[in-house]
Parts: C-alpha cells; sequence; structure tokens
C-alpha cells in the first residue's frame, strides 16, 4: 500500500464520516423497526405507510448522493474519486451493521435475513450478502487510491465492464428475485448464496483486468 501521508489522511477522513453516516443511518433504521415492528424485527415484513416510504426512498437516494459527494471532494481524479467512493460505501454500510449490533444486539447471526434497499424495488437477503460486497469495495476502492500512486493504473476495458456489469445483474438478481417476501406477507425462499459467490467473483475479474502497471515508467 502506498506510505503517501496524502492518501491516508484522505482514508483516514473518509472513513471516520463513513463510520458516523453509519451511526446515523442506524439510528433511522432503530426508529423505524421501532415502529413497524415493537415485539421485534422479522420477516414476514410489513407494509411502510405511503408517506413513510417516499421519505425512505428519498432518504436513500440522499444517502446514495453523500457518499458520492465524499468521494468526488476526497479524490482529485475521476477514477481516484471512484475510489474514495467505493471506501465510504463499504466501510459506511459495513459500519452501519456493527452500530446495529452494539446498540440493539441485531443481528444476532450474519444469517438473518434484512431489508437492504427500496431503489427500484425491495433488496432482502441474509446480512453477510452486503457485507461480503462491502468489504470488496472497501479493499478494491483502498487499492484503487493507494496504488494510483505507485502507477499501477486503474483502467477499466471493455472485458472489466461487461464483468462487472454480469456481476452487478447476478448479485441483483440474488436479491430481487424473491419478489413476495420483498413486498411483504411471505417468509423468504432460501438465499441463492451461488449467486453471491458468483457476482463476487465477477467483480474481483472485472477488477483485476482494470489493474496494469505503467509499462513506460517503470522501465
Amino acid at each position: 500500500m502506498n506510505n503517501s501521508p496524502g492518501v491516508a489522511r484522505r482514508l483516514l477522513w473518509v472513513s471516520i464520516f463513513s463510520l458516523a453516516f453509519a451511526f446515523v443511518e442506524a439510528s433511522v433504521v432503530i426508529y423505524l423497526r421501532a415502529l413497524y415492528y415493537p415485539e421485534g424485527f422479522a420477516f414476514p415484513l410489513k407494509l411502510i405507510e405511503h408517506q413513510h416510504l417516499i421519505v425512505e426512498l428519498f432518504r436513500e437516494t440522499a444517502t446514495i448522493v453523500m457518499l458520492i459527494a465524499v468521494g468526488w471532494i476526497a479524490g482529485r481524479s475521476g477514477w481516484e474519486r471512484f475510489g474514495y467512493f467505493c471506501v465510504a460505501f463499504g466501510f459506511w454500510d459495513m459500519s452501519f451493521y456493527v452500530w446495529l449490533f452494539f446498540t440493539v444486539g441485531w443481528p444476532t447471526a450474519l444469517t438473518e435475513w434484512d431489508i437492504l434497499f427500496l431503489i427500484p424495488s425491495p433488496w432482502i437477503g441474509p446480512v453477510v450478502a452486503p457485507i461480503l460486497i462491502s468489504l470488496f469495495l472497501t479493499v478494491a476502492g483502498t487499492m484503487i487510491v493507494s496504488r494510483l500512486p505507485q502507477k499501477v493504473l486503474f483502467q477499466p476495458r471493455l472485458l472489466s465492464w461487461v464483468l462487472a456489469l454480469a456481476g452487478t445483474v447476478i448479485l441483483l438478481s440474488s436479491f430481487m428475485w424473491d419478489t413476495r417476501a420483498a413486498q411483504g406477507g411471505s417468509l423468504p425462499q432460501p438465499y441463492r448464496y451461488e449467486l453471491l459467490v458468483a457476482g463476487l467473483l465477477l467483480y474481483l475479474g472485472g477488477f483485476v483486468a482494470a489493474c496494469k502497471r505503467d509499462r513506460a515508467i517503470s522501465l
């Protein structure tokens, strides 16, 4: 990893923001669960009131905008900004579950189900799935921003885009395929862990294909 004080300092502040923002996110979820699940959060999901749903959709949109803004401020070039966004998103999402565990003791296991996102339709899955994806994003983002000064270029080409797109489709499918449970009223079907593994492997392949050493400088 690059030892540049500037990169390390920016990574530190991005991580601090993500940790604090995760607590805000966890607080909102705690309040929502107290409102809709006073006996404790569990599936089947309860239908959220329309006005609360609208607020939640805008809140989730605002969350992504804030994380993008942090990446934009921290980085100096397009892909460096993308790297900081990945770090911010990944560390925020992992910290969110850590805060929930320390504040309300949930989840009690990584296999517990959660509602992950609402846009464009509800995503559901076991906690381990978003945590593994977020871990990958955090590591990949850190490598992008720390290796750029060492002349290891992050230059996604067609293969990287194809692998990343395929991985995204597969991962989204793993979260959104059980529409009945996602929309409330029924227990979820067993999670398709093979889709999670396949999606992560495609992401990894796309990331590796995008990382190239600048031969002209290394000679």
